[in-house]
């Protein structure tokens, strides 16, 4: 059967999908460039490196004047929690105690800044740019917050890692708590951007993010419900996410263009997730 659309539903059939290109464009083409870490295989020589506790919460980068998330989102913070930030730039988590990831995002990603934030605390790791190695960037933060203090900031602690049981020590240390895992970082470099081998994570249960391409419907017990999603891994990889959803999840699927973590264990040979299972939406 032929039909013809008429000048308004062309219209809309063109512009629709260009607006919602050039708004996803937009999203993405202001992430920041900052320091990434890579995974931790275990054969790398970590000993004199610095650890610390890979904490679950918001990556929060302030650039000297606003405070945004690692996509370039601008967060809107109380002014109270903002006091004394200096006019140079840190980079940090923001956090409030293990296994509290969906309390944090709700809360700093509101852009309303509601009394929660008083449960919210700004822990630094980095200070970008800054000139010398990394105990001497970290010294300047120190220092300023020293003579400007704020409740609300930290300074994340940093342990010399003196071998391989050590490691084992402090990341057992941070299981029994309830916590992420461990950041690995050789002390001695100059500030640097990108992904590196000079940071790495090491985490008791591998995850990653994806980009929603596609909503795959379901059938059987899921019929009229989501069955899956399609997402776009960081290095190009297509595949289907279809576990860890709860029936509340595959009826108000993560639209297209979201980024959902998932969990996995191992790669297939074509470097497809196995047994990947949802864990959230990422919303900065």
């Amino acid at each position: 059967m032929k039909f013809s659309l008429n000048l308004k539903q062309q219209f809309c059939i063109i512009v629709i999908p260009l607006t919602l290109f050039f708004s996803v464009t937009l999203a993405f083409s202001t992430e920041l460039d900052i320091q990434k870490a890579k995974r931790y295989r275990g054969d790398e020589q970590v000993t004199d490196w610095f650890m610390s506790e890979k904490l679950d919460g918001i990556r929060g980068y302030w650039d000297g004047n606003n405070l945004l998330t690692r996509k370039g989102k601008m967060l809107h913070p109380p002014q109270w929690f903002l006091k004394h930030f200096p006019p140079f730039a840190l980079d940090g988590e923001l956090w409030s105690g293990e296994s509290q990831f969906e309390f944090i995002q709700s809360t700093v990603l509101d852009k309303v800044p509601s009394d929660q934030w008083q449960q919210i605390t700004y822990n630094i790791f980095e200070v970008p740019n800054a000139p010398g190695d990394f105990p001497a960037r970290l010294q300047k933060a120190k220092k300023w917050f020293k003579q400007y203090p704020n409740k609300y900031v930290r300074i994340i602690p940093q342990i010399k890692c003196k071998d391989r049981k050590h490691l084992e020590q402090f990341l057992e240390g941070i299981k029994t708590k309830g916590g992420e895992g461990v950041i690995l970082k050789n002390p001695n470099l100059d500030y640097h951007t990108g992904r590196t081998p000079h940071v790495l994570k090491l985490k008791f249960s591998e995850d990653m993010e994806g980009e929603v391409t596609f909503i795959n419907e379901g059938n059987g017990k899921f019929l009229n419900m989501m069955g899956s999603l399609t997402l776009k891994l960081e290095n190009g990889v297509i595949f289907k996410l279809g576990s860890g959803f709860s029936d509340a999840l595959r009826r108000t699927p993560p639209p297209v263009g979201a980024l959902v973590t998932f969990k996995y264990y191992g790669f297939t040979k074509n470097g497809k997730p196995k047994f990947a299972s949802y864990l959230r939406t990422r919303k900065d």
